[in-house]
């Protein structure tokens, strides 16, 4: 029984060292919570407010998942954090028609270049739900301050995420690319034909030339 777990054991770590390998091989490798591409190990960040506070989640995220962060360069992938905003709408009323629950939505624009595979934009949104107290006005302020940035913490997961699945969409893009150019060259006007003739097959021919020219002398 015992030498059954053992071998059992043994396969299941076989496994895992197989899986491992696979990825590795695919260019992924496992950095915080995400398989990563390789294409991203480094990775400039630029953003429309440098020291703001989505951008310092960014690079949390960055330093949580081993991703490197260097200087913005032709020849590195970039993150450009192109906008954010935040905006809300009234779900519930008081009795006096105060609002008293808020929908807040949380909204990050960024775009993801990788050099010689191309470029990406992308929409990331979070919606988080608010209750007004007008009894407690320090504790409702500082609540809200509270869920815009946990708000930022989800979408800079987010885009991390997203980060996972960049190979996968730039493989998928040049597939698609790949498949029209053939659909191009299938629809083109001309046809080319070309034969090869064994040496032999020529050498029988001339011989065979040559004897029919003799007997017609």
């Amino acid at each position: 029984m015992k030498a059954f777990f053992s071998l059992k054991s043994t396969i299941r770590t076989l496994f895992v060292a197989v899986m491992a390998l696979a990825t590795a091989s695919c260019g992924f490798h496992l950095r915080g919570n995400y398989m990563l591409p390789d294409d991203i190990a480094k990775l400039s960040l630029t953003s429309f407010d440098q020291y703001g506070q989505l951008t310092r989640q960014v690079e949390s995220q960055f330093k949580l998942h081993g991703i490197e962060s260097v200087p913005p360069s032709s020849k590195v992938p970039n993150l450009h954090l192109i906008s954010e905003s935040l905006g809300e709408r009234t779900l519930s009323l008081y009795q006096n028609s105060r609002a008293a629950e808020y929908e807040l939505t949380y909204v990050v624009s960024y775009n993801i270049v990788v050099p010689e595979k191309g470029s990406q934009s992308y929409t990331t949104r979070v919606n988080r739900t608010f209750l007004d107290n007008p009894l407690t006005a320090l504790a409702k302020s500082v609540e809200r301050d509270m869920i815009e940035q946990e708000m930022r913490q989800q979408a800079s997961r987010q885009i991390m995420r997203q980060l996972a699945r960049l190979t996968a969409v730039f493989n998928k893009l040049e597939e698609e690319e790949l498949e029209a150019m053939l659909e191009d060259d299938g629809n083109g006007s001309y046809d080319s034909t070309v034969t090869t003739e064994a040496l032999e097959d020529t050498q029988a021919g001339n011989a065979l030339f040559a004897d029919e020219t003799s007997s017609s002398n």
